[in-house]
């Protein structure tokens, strides 16, 4: 492991240990083993929601906890989707029982759970189209204070509004959503869902995303930064269905965002193992057809293309988060390979790749001896860690500027 790679993923850290009387354990052999990540690796995974309820037939339910036991043991981060027209398709009626269970279910082991989204122009509640303008926004309000209450301590993490670039000019059919954003203007209608959002969890993630990697996303971030809109971190979709960006490309897209000064997450992203999109395709929504295989030559590719963008995007000290939109083949969308595992969940030559950067190379397990005073150092990636001495255990956190921590055992 080549640790000046990855000085700004580290740390040094000292522990102090005792026994339950105080006195220093001296001369001992322990183990400093890492059981979580401060760098976000997530998925868009769903399936937790039927798993966690447990509402699907029993067989159904077995292949599904087979997918989430991949799933966990490699990534520490989860996206559940939010999107108003599933999550409330009849007014007064969410789903939000369900994705409280989900949510719970998903932090009671140990994965940073993110909603999805809290306003969006697409999949948007089709019964606010029966209201006035400002009888939407009243209830685009409403929305937040509800959902964000209701899952405060369950989700802090929120894609607060999506993909604003293309809102108001958004022309496939017509929608709420884009009826405010067109009265509120962009930075209008983001500042305002960003303040409701705050009100109801001052200390949440709250996130803007967009698909839109061209100077109009920057423009519009600018705006928003100019008009005092407290953004967390920059959401970058990256939905390769028509090929790979490319070094050259994802550097560029890092350097430009970059320049706001602000933690960048990779939301959405997607590498195929099948073919590639047609490039005259303008919205990949439109590229609809029956069959789009996975085959071993392409996902060797696919493995390729994931663990390089992965490794340039670890090495930039602004990428807090990478999220992996599908991690299956099964359900994904426009039925593209785009996941790490296959439709009948055999993993894929990227989920081996990943699994061996994320708990291999970036995962720090050492071994370390107490001085004659209780002391031991090590240096290690950012996050949490057991530290093992013979069969007593403690746990810490491992943290930048981090003092010396004292663990009794």
């Amino acid at each position: 492991m080549q640790t000046n790679e990855w000085a700004h993923r580290m740390a040094s850290q000292t522990i102090k240990l005792t026994d339950g009387g105080g006195n220093p354990v001296a001369g001992k052999e322990v183990a400093f083993r890492q059981t979580n990540h401060k760098f976000k690796f997530g998925c868009g995974i769903f399936d937790a929601i039927q798993v966690a309820n447990r509402n699907v037939p029993a067989d159904r339910l077995a292949f599904l906890e087979r997918k989430l036991d991949l799933f966990l043991e490699v990534f520490n981060a989860a996206t559940l989707p939010f999107y108003w027209g599933m999550f409330e398709p009849e007014k007064g009626k969410p789903r939000t029982l369900e994705l409280q269970v989900a949510a719970k279910w998903l932090k009671e082991r140990h994965i940073l759970v993110k909603g999805h989204p809290l306003c969006w122009h697409t999949v948007t509640a089709p019964w606010l189209l029966e209201l006035s303008n400002e009888e939407i926004l009243n209830a685009q309000f409403a929305r937040i204070q509800r959902d964000v209450s209701d899952f405060n301590g369950l989700i802090d993490t929120w894609d607060v509004i999506n993909e604003v670039v293309i809102m108001p000019i958004f022309d496939k059919y017509d929608n709420g959503i884009t009826r405010i954003s067109k009265d509120l203007g962009r930075v209008g209608i983001i500042k305002a869902m960003f303040e409701k959002t705050r009100e109801f969890n001052p200390g949440a993630t709250l996130l803007l995303n967009d698909f839109n990697t061209s100077i109009n996303y920057e423009i519009l971030i600018d705006g928003c930064l100019n008009a005092g809109i407290s953004i967390d971190a920059i959401g970058i979709q990256s939905h390769q269905h028509q090929g790979y960006w490319g070094r050259e490309k994802l550097e560029e897209v890092l350097e430009r965002f970059s320049g706001f000064g602000l933690p960048i997450h990779f939301t959405e992203n997607t590498l195929t193992s099948g073919h590639v999109m047609p490039p005259e395709i303008e919205d990949l929504n439109d590229y609809q057809i029956p069959d789009w295989p996975s085959t071993p030559e392409f996902e060797e590719r696919q493995a390729s293309e994931i663990e390089e963008m992965y490794t340039i995007l670890f090495k930039h000290p602004l990428v807090e988060a990478v999220t992996t939109w599908n991690f299956s083949d099964e359900g994904a969308w426009l039925g593209a390979p785009a996941g790490l595992v296959r439709k009948d969940n055999s993993p894929k030559p990227a989920y081996e790749s990943l699994k061996r950067l994320i708990k291999g190379d970036w995962s720090t397990h050492v071994t370390g001896k107490t001085d004659e005073n209780g002391f031991v150092s090590f240096d290690g990636f950012l996050g949490e860690y057991d530290l093992v001495c013979g069969d007593q255990r403690a746990s810490f956190t491992l943290d930048k500027d981090t003092a010396t921590v004292h663990l009794v055992i």
